[in-house]
């Protein structure tokens, strides 16, 4: 038995939303700015597929994932199909010369170890890493931008 735990962060970033969504569509380039996110490989035979590598802190996961929804500069979603169970949506909001990009994560954990650490103490650590993950893609979304 798992439970769900979801969260959702969002950031502005000053950059058009055709520039946004190109490099967020680029799924191989999330480690750049998802701290936890140690590799994404897009399946050459499914580009619908593709499998995830999470690491931190000793732990690790791995989880082969499928984009259930996609609508170009508009929202990306997915779900998990084996592995880490997790299903989640990023959203990109068009403000002419800078976007709103939406994260929404949820994940399941398994029930025993909801009960040893305390779900609200994960939640914080996560909804905070993945904030931080929207920084970092804001300032690289910048930079790129820029250069």
């Amino acid at each position: 038995m798992s439970d769900w735990l979801e969260h959702t962060v969002q950031i502005e970033v000053e950059v058009p939303i055709n520039r946004v969504w190109d490099l967020w569509s680029d799924l191989e380039q999330m480690p750049r700015w998802m701290k936890w996110i140690e590799s994404v490989k897009v399946l050459e035979e499914d580009p619908e597929l593709s499998r995830w590598k999470l690491a931190s802190g000793g732990f690790e996961f791995s989880w082969l994932s499928r984009i259930t929804r996609l609508v170009s500069h508009q929202i990306i979603q997915w779900e998990s199909v084996n592995g880490l169970p997790n299903r989640g949506a990023i959203r990109f909001y068009d403000r002419g010369d800078h976007s709103i990009v939406k994260l929404s994560v949820s994940y399941a954990i398994p029930g025993i170890l909801g009960k040893v650490m305390d779900n609200l103490f994960l939640g914080r650590i996560v909804e905070s890493t993945i904030q931080a993950d929207l920084q970092r893609f804001r300032d690289y979304a910048l930079a790129v931008h820029q250069a």
